[in-house]
């Protein structure tokens, strides 16, 4: 299936204007960015770029595709023949998935045509701000449980496909499995589920309910105990199980007050290796404060699907950058470095109020002291210094889409590569709060 309509008509109204006026080849350069980041947020974490690459793969405008194009009078027949024959031929450098970002971060950056590049902006941008809000999200929530499993359950509460996408972003964060099981066969993510209420009810009674799932998965399942009575069904659940159940779930009431009580409970009926795990619309504040509480994972839906409050990254798709009149033709960088001076580049910017942007190409690199972050260094001229680890990485060369980005082995090179970014943090990145971000960014 195609991705070539999944954009905005404005994009390609520019493209058949700019194939009129002769400007449609003229080499350019677009980056994505934050402004800022959400109020609270320290900092944010880049996702959606193995996704990106995939539908990059898949923007093709087909048969279909152009004669509805034509017969809503978008574009002529001129714009029609270029359309058919798209293919992206530029460069793309990134963030690697799963790393952390700050205000002006430049996380893509896409070099080609104008008229290539810039139907891209929506797809990059629903990708990349849909991804990223809820990777940032999951982030926060890995930290406040410190160090506890969380499982991502919020299917029902979005999109079916976005469901996909939210599991995806939020293991690449850390989260260790998810209830959605097209996001473990796509995308490798181990799933989890036994029960819900409707199985207990279901039944004559609650321990009809609770042998049938023991015979069907083995004393090492985990039953939901918050029905009817949860001392009663605790009780219930020890004595079918010998004193051997996996888990309970609790999936109500004050967590705190009652995640002592049932463990309390648990250990007084020689159920010591029980496990308890809960639910009930929980977000990084609620597992914040649940921290000193005998809670031993966590499963999370609205918030983490929903960016918790943020559902969006705050992501722009802007022009910096294009080669002057004599370079129009140009079909690639003069230097390897990718710095805007580059002989012929002309570098552009916003000057509006509240929305203005940094011209030129930017490189990007994160100074380190001790391996710890100090700063986001952002460079319209040079190379990042030796105290820098480069955040900018080729994934599209020549039109070619790196494999290592795509697929399951993208996915768990994102997980490992957050892991790597976020220890670089300073330790109260990671406080739960309002703040300024973790580190400032310098624009140079």
């Amino acid at each position: 299936m195609t991705s070539a309509l999944l954009t905005d008509q404005y994009e390609l109204t520019m493209v058949d204007a700019a194939l009129k006026d002769g400007t449609a080849d003229r080499r350019c350069v677009f980056e994505v960015f934050a402004r800022r980041l959400p109020d609270g947020r320290r900092y944010g974490v880049a996702a959606g770029l193995g996704r990106f690459l995939t539908a990059l793969t898949d923007f093709r405008f087909g048969d279909d595709e152009i004669a509805f194009l034509r017969d809503r009078g978008v574009i002529d027949a001129g714009t029609a023949s270029y359309l058919a024959d798209y293919r992206f031929t530029g460069d793309i450098r990134a963030y690697r998935e799963g790393e952390v970002f700050f205000p002006n971060s430049p996380v893509l950056q896409i070099e080609g045509t104008f008229a290539e590049a810039v139907v891209l902006e929506t797809l990059a941008l629903s990708i990349f701000n849909a991804d990223s809000a809820i990777a940032s999200a999951a982030a926060r929530m890995v930290s406040a449980a410190d160090g506890r499993p969380l499982a991502e359950m919020g299917s029902r509460r979005t999109g079916e496909w976005n469901a996909v996408a939210a599991a995806r972003a939020a293991y690449i964060a850390g989260f260790g499995a998810t209830s959605n099981l097209e996001a473990g066969r796509t995308w490798g993510i181990p799933t989890m589920g036994t029960a819900a209420h409707a199985f207990t009810l279901l039944h004559d009674s609650e321990e009809d309910a609770f042998r049938s799932q023991i015979d069907a998965l083995g004393t090492g399942t985990t039953l939901l105990v918050d029905t009817y009575d949860i001392e009663a069904a605790v009780d219930t659940a020890v004595r079918l199980t010998d004193g051997k159940l996996g888990a309970v779930r609790i999936d109500s009431g004050d967590l705190p007050s009652v995640v002592a009580s049932v463990r309390a409970q648990l250990d007084r009926l020689g159920a010591t290796d029980t496990k308890i795990t809960v639910t009930n619309d929980l977000d990084e504040y609620t597992i914040a404060a649940l921290r000193a509480a005998p809670v031993d994972s966590y499963g999370v839906g609205t918030s983490v699907v929903s960016g918790s409050g943020h559902p969006a990254a705050g992501m722009v798709f802007k022009l910096v950058a294009h080669r002057d009149a004599s370079h129009r033709d140009a079909s690639h960088r003069d230097a390897a470095d990718g710095g805007a001076a580059d002989a012929g580049w002309v570098p552009v910017a916003k000057k509006s109020a509240e929305k203005a942007t940094v011209g030129g190409r930017k490189q990007a690199g994160r100074r380190l002291r001790n391996g710890i972050a100090t700063a986001e260094v952002v460079l319209t001229t040079g190379q990042v210094g030796p105290d820098e680890r480069p955040l900018l990485v080729p994934v599209v060369t020549n039109g070619e889409v790196d494999p290592a980005f795509l697929g399951v082995q993208g996915v768990e090179a994102a997980r490992a590569h957050h892991k790597m970014a976020k220890a670089e943090l300073p330790a109260d990145a990671s406080r739960i709060g309002r703040g300024d971000p973790a580190i400032p960014t310098l624009v140079i």
